[in-house]
């Protein structure tokens, strides 16, 4: 997971819009925030931050503030707690729904000896 900060020169909210929905297209990403005060644009997930550059670049004044990995704490939590209610679930499921054993038996009489030749 990374995390990109790059300061956009925008104008007025409409800008911001434009940005925002230009970078949202993007796949792979999870959040997205705007600073407008600083005109700081922070976006996270799994995504190339070259592509994103480019593509605001392409529209707008665009430098690079900071590129790295992002901080998991926060979610590992969370998707801790998730897999945990999963697991517990699927235990429940499991001893509700036991599935049938099927045993297959083939008698000796239907298959011959075979030789390869």
């Amino acid at each position: 997971m990374k995390k990109l900060v790059v300061k956009v020169n925008l104008h007025d909210d409409r800008d911001r819009t434009k940005a925002m929905q230009v970078v949202s297209g993007f796949g792979g990403i999870e959040s997205l925030s705007m600073d407008s005060k600083d005109n700081k644009l922070t976006v996270s997930g799994d995504f190339d931050p070259v592509k994103v550059v480019n593509k605001l670049r392409k529209s707008w004044h665009t430098e690079i503030v900071s590129v790295g990995a992002a901080k998991e704490d926060d979610g590992k939590k969370e998707e801790g707690k998730k897999d945990d209610q999963v697991a517990n679930l699927v235990k429940a499921y499991e001893a509700y729904y036991s599935s049938p054993v099927t045993y297959y038996c083939v008698p000796p009489e239907e298959t011959p000896n075979c030789v390869i030749c």
